[in-house]
């Protein structure tokens, strides 16, 4: 975990020269290959939108990043694969005004355009901060459209802050509603994210959380996308991820001899963790380590 704050803290200090460049975005590819699985990640609304920017300057290969924003001057500022702008017609380009009726109603209006550049799409991340309006309104539906397309779809979302009181309400009916269209959901909390990092300026803070769900999306798509000594590829996913409900993402470090031991208890008293994994259907285990990690270690991970 403290290396996922160390990132973010590194990433912010650049933030301010990336803002500076001129983006350019890519052309979307439509093309896919041949036993390919085809990833997206979906960025719905402010948080998202950076979310998606953090993880388009990650450097995620075989996924392609879109973002989603009732506000232009939000999208104009994200860096995507694709930027879409929904609900022109009922805001002009300013926002959803903290309304996830708004943000809903956008994205409806532009479930054509979404619905196409979801097509024939394999497995989509859809990300979002709850309790807004952009991002609470767009990510269920988002989420819906790309299960019609035939994907797993999980939720990567934040909740707020205890500050953000008058988010709180909306954030729990539009994570009810994402449970509902998605396949599984992982919400992280923000606020248990503050006990761990508790000196930290709010900006900060968010950065963290976005540095977190970047690398865990990451790791996923890695697992599927790049070879490994022990593959687990698109169809472990879908099997795993099809049982639904909500998931929790443990994450842990080692850099001890005794790494097999420590990077389970890392992981198991992850800070960020607030539901009871023991009554899991189903597990995804994914260790990365240098050249002097041994079978035997990775098995003793895996087992405990």
């Amino acid at each position: 975990m403290q290396t996922i704050v160390n990132n973010a803290l590194g990433y912010t200090e650049k933030e301010e020269l990336y803002r500076k460049a001129n983006d350019e975005i890519a052309e979307f590819a439509d093309a896919e290959l041949l036993g390919t699985p085809r990833i997206l990640i979906v960025g719905c609304g402010g948080a998202g939108n950076n979310t998606s920017t953090r993880m388009h300057d990650i450097g995620i290969d075989g996924v392609d990043i879109i973002a989603i924003n009732t506000d232009k001057q939000d999208l104009d500022r994200c860096r995507a694969d694709k930027k879409i702008l929904v609900g022109k017609s009922i805001t002009r380009g300013l926002g959803a005004g903290g309304d996830p009726d708004v943000g809903r109603r956008a994205a409806e209006l532009a479930r054509g355009t979404l619905s196409e550049v979801l097509a024939e799409s394999d497995l989509v991340f859809v990300t979002a901060g709850m309790g807004g309006g952009t991002g609470t309104g767009v990510a269920p539906v988002v989420a819906d459209i790309a299960r019609e397309c035939g994907a797993i779809v999980v939720g990567m979302v934040s909740t707020p802050f205890h500050v953000e009181r008058a988010r709180a309400i909306k954030a729990e009916t539009g994570l009810q509603e994402l449970s509902d269209a998605a396949h599984t959901v992982i919400a992280l909390d923000n606020n248990r994210l503050l006990n761990y990092v508790p000196n930290l300026p709010m900006k900060q803070a968010f950065s963290v959380m976005d540095q977190l769900i970047s690398e865990t999306v990451k790791g996923i798509s890695d697992t599927i996308t790049k070879d490994s000594l022990i593959n687990l590829d698109y169809a472990d996913m879908r099997t795993v991820m099809n049982c639904g409900g909500v998931a929790v993402m443990l994450f842990g470090e080692s850099k001890t001899r005794d790494k097999s031991s420590d990077v389970v208890r890392s992981a198991l008293n992850h800070p960020l963790l607030d539901v009871d994994y023991r009554g899991a259907t189903g597990c995804l285990v994914h260790i990365t380590g240098g050249p002097d990690l041994t079978l035997k270690e990775a098995e003793e991970i895996a087992s405990s």
